[in-house]
């Protein structure tokens, strides 16, 4: 008989900011496939004895694949533990797939992904009311091939008034800086860089498109950053919401005004 496979979202580093759902699956699981490169090792004291464990920071999609595979079927319960949130650049269906055209059964459960963990850090809304509506999780690279480039984004983000949340990045910030310029965004745009949020070792880094890529370099962030880019960095005006706003009226409120 078949066992479960459950992908689940270990959130961006701190143990705590695991879902409830998924640190009871954490603790259930008979076998557990984690992503160690990213995945705060704190979170195995919470599997159970005698649980398979299993670091896939040296594996391939294959290696894996053939892992839950076999665990599944042998009726146990596996769960994938991936880094912030499955559904965001979590490499989920190459492992997903094979499952639905197997017939093996699955779950996934969401995280706490990076950007969120970032803006939490930096104290800030990604969403900033009659300035930021829209917000673009997008990623830069020196190697891996990406359909378009953040220039095409910059020009989105200048026309919408969007934030963009740019993964993976930071090693190439010159890069970074250069396309979202080219794109449009005036130097002077806000520009924050929170490098591991959520864990002990955390850093901030705040500044413009101007001088952005000389402050990361001086605090010598090359990786597991993330760069949200935008007035949500730093708003023009103090927001104020229409929804609780005592003038505007809604189902729930009429206006006091």
């Amino acid at each position: 008989m078949a066992g479960k496979v459950v992908f689940v979202g270990a959130g961006p580093g701190d143990p705590e900011l695991i879902t409830v759902k998924g640190m009871k699956y954490l603790q259930q699981a008979d076998v557990v496939i984690y992503a160690g490169s990213l995945v705060n090792p704190e979170l195995l004291k919470y599997v159970k004895e005698g649980a398979e464990i299993y670091n896939s920071a040296t594996m391939t999609t294959e290696e894996i694949v053939d892992i839950i595979v076999k665990k599944a079927s042998e009726g146990k319960l596996v769960v994938r533990l991936k880094s912030g949130d499955p559904a965001i650049y979590g490499a989920l269906w190459e492992e997903l797939l094979p499952l639905q055209q197997l017939g093996i059964p699955y779950e996934v459960v969401p995280g706490v992904t990076a950007a969120l963990a970032a803006a939490a850090a930096m104290e800030i809304e990604l969403t900033v009311p009659k300035e930021v509506q829209t917000v673009v999780i997008t990623r830069a690279s020196a190697r891996v091939e990406m359909r378009g480039d953040l220039k095409t984004a910059a020009r989105f983000a200048k026309e919408m008034g969007a934030a963009l949340a740019i993964y993976t990045g930071v090693h190439v910030i010159d890069k970074v800086v250069k396309e979202l310029t080219e794109g449009g965004l005036p130097p002077e745009t806000p520009v924050g860089v929170v490098y591991k949020a959520s864990w002990p070792d955390e850093k901030i880094v705040v500044g413009t498109l101007a001088d952005i890529a000389e402050k990361v370099k001086a605090e010598r962030i090359v990786r597991d950053a993330v760069i949200i880019v935008g007035n949500s960095v730093k708003p023009r005006e103090v927001p104020r919401s229409s929804v609780y706003n005592p003038t505007f009226s809604h189902s729930h409120r009429r206006s006091k005004s």
